[in-house]
């Protein structure tokens, strides 16, 4: 596996809505979380385990922490 492209502590802002997938469970299923172009900071770096890729878990708008792949963030 490649290194990160992002580091903890990273801003970045949302590449496309991001949905509920079924980890929120505070929100209906396939709900809106973030909104497109939502600027974020990367609070922790992981590995998706199942897919052996880089997941970031990112804060956005100091409100909530989404995991996301690299293909749906972008750096600022």
């Amino acid at each position: 596996m490649n290194a990160p492209k992002f580091q903890w502590g990273q801003m970045v802002s949302a590449a496309q809505d991001l949905f509920n997938d079924g980890s929120f469970p505070d929100a209906p299923q396939d709900s809106l979380l973030v909104a497109a172009g939502e600027k974020g900071e990367i609070v922790n770096v992981g590995t998706h385990v199942e897919t052996n890729t880089h997941i970031y878990l990112v804060e956005f708008n100091e409100k909530i922490v989404v995991g996301c792949f690299e293909g749906e963030i972008s750096p600022l």
